[in-house]
């Protein structure tokens, strides 16, 4: 009699972990959907950079236009202004560039270029022909200062501020939605700070 006993309790354990067994599977099958579902509504332009908030790396580069001269971010202190990360090898580059050349002349704030990874006869050439934005262009051929400043890829902008501190970071080409809606209200925000 205890056999008979036993049999159907032991049968009820089997039967939930038959059901288990069916629904884990659909369990993890909808969770993942939804974290699939959630990463639709990401912008992978908006890469978080560990620097937004911090002093921009320290840096002295040589100057492409003239390399026995050279230039450091401690040059800007005092002004709200752009470092942009750009090469001649670099197609999103090109179409950012008329945005650059409007920025510069209208005179919104002194750009600098961050020529990275490129060759500095191929960077001029490329600057002759689209028009040259930068207050001027630094020149990091092996890269190791962008290791610095977090860059990804080109292009890459940064608004830095009057203490040199890092206000905003944009991955890719910037294009006019970005200039009007993000770069220019920041900019007459941060000049506005004394």
């Amino acid at each position: 009699m205890a056999g008979a006993a036993a049999t159907p309790s032991a049968s009820i354990p089997a039967k939930a972990k038959r059901t288990w067994e069916f629904f884990l599977p659909l369990v993890l099958f909808f969770g993942l959907v939804w974290f699939l579902y959630q990463g639709l509504f990401l912008n992978p332009r908006e890469v978080p950079s560990a620097l937004i908030g911090k002093p921009a790396p320290a840096f002295s580069l040589p100057i492409l236009s003239t390399p026995s001269k050279r230039f450091s971010p401690v040059e800007m202190q005092g002004q709200v202004w752009i470092l942009n990360v750009w090469g001649s090898w670099c197609p999103a580059c090109r179409y950012e560039h008329p945005l650059l050349n409007d920025l510069a002349k209208n005179q919104v704030l002194p750009i600098v270029g961050f020529n990275w990874k490129d060759d500095p006869l191929a960077a001029k050439n490329w600057l002759s022909k689209f028009g040259d934005p930068y207050y001027l262009s630094v020149s990091d051929i092996d890269g190791r200062v962008a290791i610095d400043w977090g860059v990804y890829g080109a292009p890459e902008t940064f608004i830095i501020d009057k203490a040199g501190i890092i206000a905003y970071k944009h991955t890719g080409p910037i294009d006019a939605k970005v200039v009007s809606d993000i770069l220019l209200p920041m900019i007459r925000d941060l000049q506005k700070v004394r």
